[in-house]
C-alpha cells in the first residue's frame, strides 16, 4: 500500500511582503515629514494632524497672528473629503484582500503627495500653490487615515499620538503595569519625531519640494511591499 503524498500548504498571499506594523511605522515617519512641510512652510497649518489643526483653526478665528482661517479650513475640508473617499473604498473592499486594498490606497497617497511635490518644485512661493499643497496632502492624509482606522492595528494610527502616549504612560510599570505593546507605542512616537525632525531640517535647508518627494517615495515603497498581516 502506497502512502499518499501530502499536499503542500497553499501559500497565503496576504502574508507576502512587509508586515503592516512596519509599514504603518514608515507611514508615521511620513506624517511627520508632511506636517513639518505644512506647519513650517504653509502658514502654520497641519495637514496630517487634525487635532492640532482644529486648535490652530481656533487660534486663527480668534485673530492670533501668523495663522490663517482659509488655509486651515481648506486643510480640514480636504482631509474630511479624503476620509470620506477612504471610507467608501473600504466599504467596497471589506470582504476582499486586505493586502491589495492597502496597497491601492497607499499607491493613491503616493500619487497625491508626489503631485504636491511637483507643485512645490514648479511654484513653491505662489499662494495658489500653497492651497494646492494643502489640499493634496490633506486629502491624501484623510484617505490614509480612513484606511488605517479600518485596518485596526492597535496603537498605530500614523498621525495622532495622544492616546498612544497616554497608554504608554498609564500602562507602564509606574502605572497599572498592564502594558504589553510598549515597544510598538515607543516606536510610533519615535517615528513621528524622526519624521518631523527630518522634515523640518529639509524645509529649513532645501524648501518644500524635497521632503514632499521623499514622503511620496516612502509611501510608494510601502505600497509595493505591504502585506496584509500584522
Amino acid at each position: 500500500m502506497t502512502t499518499p503524498t501530502p499536499t503542500p500548504p497553499v501559500p497565503d498571499p496576504e502574508a507576502r511582503g512587509l508586515r503592516l506594523v512596519a509599514v504603518l511605522l514608515v507611514l508615521t515617519v511620513v506624517s511627520g515629514l508632511i506636517d513639518a512641510v505644512s506647519y513650517l512652510g504653509l502658514g502654520r497649518v497641519f495637514t496630517a494632524n487634525m487635532t492640532g489643526n482644529v486648535v490652530v483653526l481656533g487660534f486663527a478665528a480668534a485673530g492670533a497672528p501668523g495663522f490663517s482661517v482659509p488655509y486651515t479650513a481648506t486643510s480640514l475640508v480636504c482631509f474630511l473629503l479624503g476620509a470620506t473617499a477612504g471610507g467608501r473604498v473600504a466599504a467596497r473592499h471589506v470582504r476582499g484582500s486586505r493586502r491589495a486594498w492597502t496597497r491601492r490606497i497607499l499607491a493613491a497617497e503616493a500619487v497625491l503627495v508626489g503631485g504636491s511635490a511637483a507643485v512645490a518644485f514648479a511654484r513653491p512661493d505662489a499662494t495658489a500653490a500653497h492651497y494646492a499643497l494643502i489640499a493634496l496632502t490633506a486629502f491624501a492624509m484623510g484617505l490614509r487615515n480612513a484606511t488605517v482606522r479600518k485596518l485596526g492595528v492597535p496603537d498605530l494610527t500614523t498621525t495622532v499620538l495622544t492616546m498612544t502616549l497616554t497608554a504608554l504612560a498609564s500602562e507602564s510599570r509606574l502605572g497599572d503595569a498592564t502594558g504589553h505593546r510598549s515597544p510598538r507605542r515607543t516606536a510610533s512616537a519615535l517615528a513621528m519625531a524622526a519624521g518631523a525632525a527630518l522634515g523640518a531640517w529639509l524645509v529649513l535647508h532645501h524648501g518644500l519640494a524635497l521632503p514632499l518627494l521623499l514622503a511620496a517615495v516612502a509611501t510608494g515603497g510601502a505600497a509595493v511591499v505591504a502585506s496584509g498581516r500584522e
